[in-house]
């Protein structure tokens, strides 16, 4: 079975969140993009600690597409170090693990 992963992301906006997660689907970066909704951070940045409101996503994807999935975060995002990070799936509905792997598998138009 092709290994999965969760990659939990924020956004500045929901807008933004809407438009990566478009990206990611669309490019097959990703088989679904959740948006979770607006969350308050409390995060250390430079020299203090700093307060925002912030968007919480999760994308569902192939382990082999989280290096490209995150190039492409990256291009598009509006911070200077996003949040990107993959939390392996180690069990799950087959079924639903083999429509990810199929839903994001790698196509020669985005490679």
């Amino acid at each position: 079975m092709m290994a999965a992963f969760l990659v939990y992301m924020t956004a500045a906006s929901r807008e933004e969140a809407e438009t990566i997660g478009r990206a990611l689907v669309e490019e097959r970066l990703a088989a679904c993009v959740n948006i979770l909704g607006a969350s308050q951070s409390i995060y250390r940045w430079k020299d203090g600690v700093e307060t925002a409101a912030e968007v919480a996503f999760i994308a569902k994807t192939r382990a082999d597409r989280f290096e490209a999935l995150t190039k492409r975060v990256k291009a598009l995002h509006s911070y200077d170090t996003p949040c990107i990070v993959a939390l392996p799936v180690v069990s799950g509905n087959p079924g639903f693990l083999e429509w990810i792997a199929a839903s994001a598998a790698p196509d020669a138009t985005h490679d």
